[in-house]
């Protein structure tokens, strides 16, 4: 791992878990980790129902755009972490994988991304605990 390490975040539509993970380690690490989040099939826009609940906590993701996982952000990422996106993730030896499982927030009301916001936040505080910047 690199002096600053970083981490990818890889949802199918990166548009709901993997933008919350993203938020919440950039909310709790600042600039001590490099964040990015990706989708093996992006969606247009980010789930209003995932940017309510962030809104909640006081933390804003409007701003934020559903990507494409490419091969180059995988393999440039020191740590994968993993949220349902099935065969499209990369394995690279040599890296740190994680797989979290998570109710998908697509077409769930708010009380239940609320609940999958805090789950995702209990493994982000796990996560940066043993990350080494």
């Amino acid at each position: 791992m690199t002096d600053k390490p970083s981490v990818l975040f890889v949802c199918v539509h990166n548009a709901g878990r993997s933008q919350m993970a993203a938020a919440w380690l950039r909310h709790l690490a600042g600039d001590s980790v490099e964040v990015r989040s990706a989708g093996s099939a992006p969606a247009d826009r980010i789930n209003p129902t995932a940017v309510e609940a962030m809104r909640e906590v006081g933390i804003d993701i409007t701003d934020q755009t559903p990507a494409r996982l490419t091969w180059d952000t995988a393999e440039a990422s020191d740590v994968i972490v993993t949220m349902g996106c099935g065969d499209a993730c990369p394995v690279f030896p040599g890296k740190r994988y994680e797989d979290w499982k998570l109710t998908d927030p697509a077409g769930q009301p708010l009380d239940v991304v609320r609940q999958v916001r805090d789950d995702i936040k209990t493994h982000v505080t796990g996560l940066l605990a043993t990350l080494k910047p």
